[in-house]
């Protein structure tokens, strides 16, 4: 595979853990604060983080449209726990503004706060080659309300966790916080 650059919304979160994952399977990450740093880039993470602070971060240095027309475009755009919230539709417990780009309700929060986080495998059923994928999940939004274009790639107690509408992925958990680069690579492979 040619080596890929990624775009990782470099507001507030877990953005240099994904550059680190990026990095071992042969992407360059390159952070986004400006919407000028979009031009070149092939692929984009949303990471997880404090999705009010992501989004007021993202209002305020004008990036909402630029990220919309990102994906828009059909580059593949990955957003994990946080990201994903900021990717959903609608946005419930405590509403942020979101980029609206896949079709379902994101409830932040929804598995509990910080000492409620976990380590879960995806359920069997998830799609090929996500088999026993490892999900970290910190604070984690729930997606309910997927639309007839979502696709639910892996599941974890039934609950949809990794699903894709079109070019835009949204995981609820962290793939970035695991050795396992699956996630990463499927969203590379959206690159090609």
């Amino acid at each position: 595979m040619t080596a890929k650059r990624v775009g990782v919304l470099a507001i507030q979160g877990d953005f240099e853990a994904h550059a680190r994952a990026l990095a071992r399977i042969g992407a360059e990450a390159v952070l986004i604060r400006d919407a000028k740093e979009l031009d070149g880039v092939d692929a984009l993470i949303l990471p997880g983080g404090e999705s009010t602070t992501i989004a007021k971060g993202m209002e305020r240095l004008a990036l909402y449209e630029p990220l919309r027309a990102f994906a828009e475009s059909g580059r593949p755009v990955l957003g994990t726990c946080a990201g994903a919230i900021l990717l959903a539709r609608a946005v419930e417990n405590h509403p942020v503004r979101s980029l609206a780009l896949i079709d379902v309700t994101a409830v932040r929060n929804a598995y509990g706060t910080q000492v409620d986080s976990f380590v879960a495998p995806a359920d069997a059923g998830a799609a090929p080659g996500l088999e026993g994928l490892r999900c970290v999940f910190i604070r984690a939004p729930r997606l309910r309300d997927p639309g007839a274009e979502v696709e639910v790639l892996a599941r974890v107690d039934g609950e949809p966790v990794l699903l894709r509408q079109r070019n835009v992925f949204a995981a609820t958990f962290h793939p970035e916080l695991t050795d396992d680069a699956r996630v990463h690579a499927l969203l590379l492979d959206g690159a090609r």
